[in-house]
């Protein structure tokens, strides 16, 4: 690895793990106000509502923002048109499958007041596919601090918004509508600070390319995404959207506290992009990465696991006590996954897509099946 690169890798992993680490910050304080002041039952419908919008965008989107990040040569302005123009149909035909499939979503959860909410979520989907085009300039320039700067911007303005609504008794639409305004104030950002004006652009050899790459990554990635529906589709329907925000709560303090695994997950396929050649240094770097991981997210998993007990009812209330219970399983998970994380990165930057899509396929089996005959 070159001292150019090494250098932009550790400045870029810094501002990211520093952004990481003010986001728990925020993200611990803004969701400890947003639970108590909406509930359990509240809360998971909005993370239900999330979770279902989640595994659309990871359908629609199609991988082509990780194409665009890893490409090989310098920079092209056609490949982000192209990017574009294509993320915009991909947006809109999402979108309108979406909402034609929402009539079918609302008779299965069967969670009052899910179908209004998630409307209002859906339509938003092209908004958030056109902003990987910005982020995978800023990504691939390995300019982490201007994309740490605006999640950071765009985190705060959702607690903004959603916390007086939420005061106010507004329920369910208070997250939804700060939602919405993180989305609008982060596209906004993006397409600033990347200095990209987009283009309507069509290449039939350029989509040809795109496709074939990410179809096969798309597709390890729509498996993957499927274990975020089990607390949707599988508790919620059978356990009621109070058990939802039960489990949505737990997975979100574990998500917090591994900000450390989300920074590496998000530098390593453009950091790993530039040593696809040399299978050596490939190799070192996977296992001093995994090692590094386990070391900065073990601890802070297994302390938190021990204060629980006390720390949450006494912060989000004792309506939220079976977190507790919950939280141990979701945070061994996560470390059990962080030990892998670098290998799928590897796997994807080597275009071996369809050995992770296996993988993933595995996981879910195991998980969704056994979620489902415990429920």
């Amino acid at each position: 690895m070159s001292m150019n690169l090494r250098t932009k890798v550790l400045r870029g992993g810094t501002f990211l793990v520093l952004r990481q680490g003010l986001g728990v910050i925020i993200g611990l304080g803004g969701v400890l106000l947003l639970t108590r002041a909406i509930g359990p039952e509240k809360y998971g419908l909005y993370a239900a509502i999330l979770n279902v919008f989640a595994y659309f965008q990871s359908i629609s989107q199609l991988g082509i923002e990780i194409y665009v990040v890893r490409r090989e040569g310098e920079e092209d302005s056609q490949v982000y048109h192209q990017a574009f123009t294509l993320l915009l149909l991909l947006g809109l035909a999402g979108t309108l499958l979406s909402l034609l499939g929402l009539p079918l979503l609302q008779n299965w959860v069967r969670l009052e007041g899910f179908s209004s909410a998630a409307q209002v979520v859906f339509l938003g989907l092209p908004l958030v596919l056109l902003s990987q085009v910005p982020l995978a300039r800023l990504e691939r320039k390995l300019d982490y601090r201007r994309v740490a700067l605006i999640e950071l911007s765009s985190q705060l303005v959702y607690y903004l918004v959603a916390l007086p609504l939420a005061f106010h008794s507004f329920g369910v639409w208070s997250p939804v509508a700060g939602w919405w305004t993180q989305q609008v104030l982060n596209i906004g950002l993006l397409y600033w600070s990347a200095s990209y004006r987009p283009r309507f652009y069509w290449n039939k050899d350029l989509v040809k390319q795109m496709l074939g790459y990410s179809v096969g990554y798309s597709a390890s990635t729509w498996v993957w995404q499927l274990r975020n529906l089990v607390n949707p589709l599988i508790v919620g329907r059978y356990a009621g959207a109070e058990a939802v925000g039960f489990v949505a709560l737990a997975i979100r303090i574990v998500e917090v506290l591994s900000f450390v695994k989300n920074a590496t997950w998000r530098l390593s396929i453009a950091a790993l992009a530039h040593l696809q050649g040399n299978p050596t240094r490939l190799a070192k770097a996977v296992t001093e990465g995994m090692s590094l991981q386990i070391l900065a997210l073990g601890p802070l998993l297994v302390g938190v696991s021990w204060v629980s007990p006390w720390i949450i009812p006494q912060l989000f209330g004792s309506h939220w006590l079976p977190v507790v219970q919950i939280y141990p399983f979701i945070a061994l998970s996560y470390l059990s996954n962080a030990m892998f994380n670098l290998h799928s990165s590897v796997l994807y930057v080597l275009r071996r897509n369809w050995e992770v899509t296996a993988f993933h396929a595995v996981h879910i089996v195991l998980f969704a099946g056994t979620a489902l005959l415990l429920l």
